[in-house]
């Protein structure tokens, strides 16, 4: 059985890869970062999926990115906008996921995993220009120029199997394997709890995407006044 790391956040999407990555016949590896993301509740639903999906390891490494800030996830003073934005939106963490991927490579180099999963989107997405498929490909080569692993012949892979799938495909190949949505954290600014605020823009994009996939939202919310919550 071949290893892959899966950067694991705890939301909606990650669960899904960490899902597929299994079904895919791999022995899984997740990894979660704790950079001291305002909605910390992600971590422990992270320890949640790991541990429902059956990863064989799952640690988490602290980066901490309050001491660069620069989005307002890593900066207090900085409000989750909770309505849609032009531009790249404040929400978005400087070079985040070329962090966490090197992250997962150095891991993997340690353990022989060359296969990398995550599960960046760009089709139901923030406009993020770290979940586009070029930056993937441009990694990958990197990876593959900047190992040990990749010298020496081996093919490091980066797996992004729901890069060009909307929320709602999402979701219903989740379903499919079996994911547990209400166990995931997607939030930017969920409560100590986990519960969403139902107001931000990942919490509009998953209710969204469960509303057109056909499936009930099993997302807590922080007040029945919520937009998310069901009636």
């Amino acid at each position: 059985m071949s290893s892959a790391i899966i950067l694991l956040s705890g939301g909606l999407d990650s669960a899904t890869v960490l899902a597929m990555a299994r079904a895919a016949g791999h022995r899984c590896y997740a990894l979660s970062v704790d950079y001291r993301q305002r909605h910390r509740a992600e971590l422990v639903a992270a320890r949640r999926v790991a541990e429902t999906l059956g990863a064989y390891e799952h640690r988490v490494i602290p980066l901490d990115l309050r001491a660069i800030g620069g989005s307002a996830l890593t900066d207090d003073a900085i409000d989750v906008p909770e309505s849609p934005t032009s531009g790249i939106p404040v929400t978005y963490v400087p070079a985040r996921n070329t962090l966490m991927l090197s992250l997962a490579l150095a891991y993997g180099e340690v353990i022989g995993a060359n296969d990398l999963y995550i599960g960046v989107n760009a089709v139901d997405y923030s406009g993020y220009p770290d979940c586009r498929p070029e930056f993937i490909a441009a990694y990958q080569q990197m990876a593959r120029l900047a190992t040990k692993t990749g010298v020496e012949g081996a093919a490091i892979t980066i797996h992004a199997p729901i890069i060009d799938l909307s929320k709602a495909e999402i979701i219903r190949r989740g379903m499919q394997l079996g994911v547990d949505y209400g166990m995931t954290v997607s939030c930017y600014q969920a409560d100590s709890e986990g519960r969403a605020c139902g107001r931000c823009d990942s919490c509009r994009l998953r209710r969204e995407g469960f509303a057109e996939a056909g499936v009930p939202d099993p997302t807590r919310y922080q007040s029945a006044n919520s937009p998310g919550t069901a009636s």
